[in-house]
């Protein structure tokens, strides 16, 4: 499983802003019961040096050791019990000072005894979704609510089973699952299939990146154009790193020999590196020839896994 090094970051400086926040709240409560019970401070300063204590009991050697370590425990427990009913007294909780947590399980520290906790899971999903592509579409479109009524009943059949196949695919994906080439006119589906395929996907812990053809060769035009000496990484790049890459709408972007060339680049550098592409497209076969050279069109229907959609424009039914 793998994340972009940019969501493990904003992750990651998530987290720590949080155990800072936790800290920073913290000692204002303390702050707070200080003000209104000092002897609490002192309390607190001689609980802090227990450590202390103990090592130096330790040190002077093991005679008499349990016995002293016995007294520090006992000093330890008058303490305690002591701050509890100071705080009591003021109107306090026993554990009105102690660190808050958004997860107990690891302290928001992310790991439990060196094991990813589910709260980064969680947090590195949801980044994830959220830097996908299509943002909150791909929140709202999955499996569960891809409605199968609106086609016609002469195309539910073949619908069904293309909603089989790429819910199958979505389930059991792994980074050398085959490309797939979502071909069918507007309103039929795609997008809302192979968002769930995202979503489904990312929710299994891989790197997807959804996005448009046309901005994605916008930003290979935007690098073509970057200061190379500026040492900072093409924005590109990812198209070519990511676990899964869902690019919509194939041939709505503007056609030139630059787009073509990048297209060719980066469908041969993916399947050299066997990482999965997933196209949609309103073009019939025919358009697709007439756009693109015999280099691209020979891996299209070569190298992918075709998957005709048909019935009426549901976007119109709806």
């Amino acid at each position: 499983m793998s994340y972009s090094k940019e969501i493990v970051e904003a992750v990651f400086s998530d987290f720590d802003k949080k155990r800072k926040n936790n800290e920073h709240q913290r000692n204002l409560r303390l702050f707070e019961t200080y003000g209104v019970a000092p002897e609490l401070k002192a309390i607190d300063y001689e609980l802090s040096t227990t450590g202390l204590q103990i090592l130096g009991a330790s040190l002077q050697g093991k005679d008499g050791l349990e016995e002293r370590l016995s007294s520090i425990k006992q000093r330890n427990k008058e303490l305690q019990e002591k701050r509890a009913e100071i705080l009591k007294s003021h109107g306090f909780d026993i554990d009105y000072t102690d660190m808050k947590y958004e997860c107990d399980k690891c302290q928001d520290q992310g790991y439990v005894n060196e094991k990813m906790c589910s709260c980064l899971r969680t947090a590195l999903i949801t980044r994830q979704l959220e830097s996908s592509g299509v943002g909150q579409l791909i929140l709202g479109q999955g499996f569960e609510n891809f409605d199968l009524t609106l086609y016609p009943e002469n195309t539910r059949k073949d619908m069904s089973c293309i909603y089989e196949d790429l819910k199958g695919y979505a389930n059991n994906f792994t980074k050398n699952s085959p490309n797939l080439l979502l071909v069918g006119g507007t309103g039929l589906g795609k997008t809302h299939l192979s968002t769930a395929i995202a979503r489904a996907v990312i929710e299994k812990g891989y790197y997807v990146i959804y996005e448009t053809a046309t901005n994605v060769f916008s930003d290979f035009e935007n690098d073509r154009f970057r200061d190379r000496y500026s040492g900072e990484e093409p924005v590109s790049s990812k198209y070519m790193e990511c676990d899964l890459l869902i690019i919509d709408d194939l041939g709505t972007e503007v056609i030139t020999n630059f787009t073509v060339s990048c297209l060719y680049n980066l469908i041969n550098t993916r399947l050299n590196k066997r990482l999965p592409i997933i196209f949609s497209t309103n073009l019939i076969s025919k358009e697709i020839v007439k756009l693109y050279n015999d280099r691209i069109t020979s891996r299209l229907f070569g190298d992918f896994e075709i998957k005709k959609f048909s019935g009426c424009d549901n976007r119109k039914i709806k």
